[in-house]
């Protein structure tokens, strides 16, 4: 064991909640008001009530002293209840402020030929008029402020799909047959299907619930790639790779993936692992794996993820290595690289890193898409009690916001295709890494959502470290920096307004695909393109729609640019680095944890 390293008997770092900050220690009079807070925020899901109503009285009460609205919408609803085919786009779909409305024939939900048939036919026309009748009605009315209005048609959509003509038998074409042909099997199937889940789910509350069977465990058939954890506190193990090729960049790559699941996700099977793909590539790889904290971390706040977690893998790397580091983050592992990128400009200690690389990451959070939807005073008191009452977030909380965002897909489909059809989803690597989820620490979840959600201060030139503000525009190593066309948790026209935070050599790629799927994007996964353009230290700003507009389509992966990238920015290269003895094999103890 080296100096470094520490046992992961070690408690997690436990420290008094500091001023400003809620915690355990409050006085009576807000422990009561928490606690009441956390009664309601247990029976609604974390979710606040209070919000709904102010926004639904927001909309309602100006959609009341709106005449002209209610024409429109009056005029819309005769059409609607007429010729209400006619009230559907005219192309496949159409996109309005981020919202896809589907033609019947392009709505993944009527996609089976049977839906072209009366009365199903009526049955998708007259809910596809409806649906575009409210969205249509939620939209556009005079002095309703924007977060209500975003609130209230997201209201709107969890109902119209929960009464879509699809989650019914009697109504749904695709049921009616496999019925008639299983002889009922299906509904059988089904039943047995809810059960199983209902049982899960009665556990889960009950806090009975054993830890589910994962199909694809850590270790044995994802996170296989060959390594070492070298160093570990207790917040965090540090993972060195064997490298596979007789030399090495001389430059080490450093992975910081998010806390809020594990890190596997960029190290799933052999074939789309860019771990594997990187060591392959003739690169020293290192990755942080964080700890599944319980109650006892609840104090832990950002600072010790970035000194305890962050920081303290950096010194390590540079240590090992003494050379600078190209370092990656993840999702929120990368905004807190740009944070501690920032903070090391501040201080002098440009030398640490070689290049930054955020993958997936909001450094401005004035437009978080829809999981914005969730962030408001109302929203964060409510949240705030109900971790407060725990003493963190569970993985399976945040799970739950995650499938409303996307609750078509997510919630509907899935009950349709599993419950009235009797299919079970077959999971496979990415499904079941996201079914392994982690914790969060009740002050650093609550300081993120406040400081960085709420306020936007690191876009702001307000947050601070170690007591002082950092600036993202003092960062100086070049950057490149990945958005993806269809992320709901990261939106790319958010990850792109780092070009007005920075000045230094800034490399942006658009790839497609969504919020996970689009960063494992292994070379050879079909139908993947990306678009690639740098802007140049110094050079003036040019809008998102000139990028689009001015940058190609290249077919392929992102991962072969992103390593053309890195080697254009390294010195050379040296002997293959071994990994020490260490204190166990990949991907070590703390990505076991439940």
């Amino acid at each position: 064991m080296t100096d470094s390293a520490v046992s992961d008997a070690q408690p997690l770092h436990v420290r008094p909640a500091i001023q400003g900050t809620r915690g355990p220690d409050d006085s009576p009079a807000d422990q009561w008001n928490r606690a009441a807070h956390a009664g309601l925020a247990v029976a609604t899901f974390g979710l606040s009530p209070l919000a709904l109503m102010l926004a639904a009285f927001d909309w309602a009460g100006h959609l009341a002293v709106s005449p002209g609205k209610c024409f429109d919408l009056a005029t819309h609803g005769w059409l609607a209840a007429t010729f209400p085919s006619r009230l559907r786009p005219t192309g496949d779909e159409a996109q309005e402020d981020g919202t896809t409305v589907y033609a019947g024939h392009a709505d993944p939900r009527f996609t089976a030929a049977a839906w072209s048939h009366w009365p199903f036919q009526m049955y998708r026309d007259a809910f596809l008029a409806v649906e575009r009748w409210w969205c249509e009605a939620t939209r556009g009315v005079p002095g309703v402020e924007r977060h209500h209005e975003e609130l209230v048609g997201f209201a709107a959509r969890q109902w119209l799909d929960a009464c879509s003509p699809g989650n019914f038998i009697a109504t749904n074409p695709e049921v009616l047959q496999a019925t008639l042909r299983s002889g009922g099997a299906n509904l059988a199937a089904g039943l047995r299907n809810w059960l199983d889940d209902a049982n899960a789910m009665a556990d889960t509350l009950r806090g009975t619930r054993a830890r589910v069977a994962q199909p694809w465990i850590p270790g044995r058939d994802v996170a296989v790639t060959p390594g070492r954890v070298v160093w570990r506190n207790a917040l965090c193990e540090l993972l060195q790779y064997a490298s596979t090729t007789p030399d090495v960049t001389r430059e080490p790559i450093l992975i910081v993936p998010s806390w809020i699941m594990k890190y596997y996700i960029l190290d799933l099977q052999p074939h789309n692992s860019l771990t594997r793909f990187l060591v392959e590539q003739g690169y020293t790889v290192f990755a942080v794996s964080w700890r599944n904290p319980g109650p006892q971390a609840r104090d832990l706040g950002l600072d010790d993820y970035l000194r305890d977690g962050l920081l303290a893998a950096l010194e390590a790397v540079r240590a090992r290595c003494g050379e600078p580091v190209h370092a990656l983050g993840y999702c929120l592992g990368g905004t807190l690289l740009a944070i501690g990128a920032a903070a090391l400009a501040r201080d002098g200690r440009r030398d640490m890193l070689r290049s930054v690389t955020l993958l997936a990451a909001l450094t401005d959070f004035s437009e978080p898409g829809e999981l914005g939807l969730f962030i408001d005073a109302s929203e964060l008191a409510a949240l705030d009690a109900l971790m407060w009452r725990q003493g963190y977030l569970d993985g399976a909380q945040m799970s739950a916001a995650f499938q409303l965002l996307n609750a078509r897909d997510l919630i509907w489909s899935r009950m349709m295709s599993e419950y009235l059809l009797g299919r079970r989803t077959k999971p496979n690597d990415l499904m079941s890494w996201n079914a392994d989820t982690t914790r969060m620490p009740y002050r650093m979840h609550s300081e993120y959502l406040t400081h960085l959600f709420l306020d936007n201060d690191l876009a702001a030139g307000r947050y601070c470290v170690d007591g002082r503000p950092i600036a993202l525009s003092d960062i100086e190593a070049p950057m490149f920096v990945v958005g993806t066309e269809r992320d709901h948790v990261s939106p790319w026209r958010s990850v792109y307004k780092l070009h007005l935070l920075t000045h230094n050599a800034l490399t942006l790629v658009l790839t497609s695909g969504g919020h996970n799927a689009g960063i494992v994007s292994e070379p050879g996964h079909p139908g993947r393109y990306f678009r690639c353009a740098t802007r140049e230290s110094g050079a003036p700003y040019r809008s998102r729609h000139e990028y689009v507009s001015d940058t190609p389509v290249i077919d392929g992966s992102w991962w072969t640019c992103w390593c053309d990238w890195l080697r254009g920015h390294s010195t050379g290269e040296v002997p293959a680095r071994t990994p020490e003895a260490g204190l166990g094999p990949a991907p070590g103890e703390y990505v076991l944890e439940t």
